[in-house]
């Protein structure tokens, strides 16, 4: 398994892992009609034009990939959105393709974010996670505490978003050896 840092050429297999995962992850909660709507091409063109922004200025983008070319999972991460007065680092997006859940490779991707965050002197996190996406035990088992739940509306349905935080993400586990 590889983690990298994202470029410009990953656009492509960025947004098929983007699309796939959520028409995957979301089935069931999202409405049905908005997932069939996900397009390849105007993800590859958001994700084109993210990745083209000098790496100082745009958020934390890593990818997971098999083999070189071979992208099976994401995460972004960067400054906490909402100025929150504790947590000053956020994990943006965290996605993998359906076959590739569940076997760590989630953990090795939060903790290249965790990373770079520790690189820029930030140490405490948050993420919003849909409330009946089954990642939720993902973030409670590397210690994310839930600190707070909101209203977001996807497709013309109105979902709950929670919020878990690590106020020092130095806790976050390891990778086994």
């Amino acid at each position: 398994m590889i983690i990298r840092e994202a470029c410009v050429d990953d656009a492509s297999a960025i947004a098929r892992v983007h699309v796939d995962s959520w028409r995957t992850t979301y089935r069931g909660i999202v409405p049905d009609d908005y997932l069939a709507s996900l397009s390849f091409e105007r993800r590859e063109r958001n994700w084109q034009q993210l990745l083209s922004q000098p790496t100082e200025r745009r958020e934390f983008i890593y990818v997971a990939e098999l083999e070189p070319g071979q992208v099976i999972g994401f995460a972004t991460g960067g400054k906490e959105r909402s100025n929150h007065p504790i947590y000053k680092g956020e994990l943006y997006t965290i996605y993998l393709l359906q076959n590739y859940q569940r076997l760590r490779i989630g953990h090795q991707l939060t903790l290249a974010i965790k990373n770079q965050f520790a690189e820029a002197n930030i140490y405490s996190m948050l993420v919003w996670v849909l409330a009946d996406n089954s990642a939720c035990h993902f973030y409670e088992a590397l210690g994310g505490q839930k600190i707070g739940e909101q209203p977001i509306t996807i497709g013309g349905a109105t979902l709950k978003e929670i919020a878990y935080g690590w106020m020092d993400t130095r806790v976050i586990p390891k990778m086994p050896e």
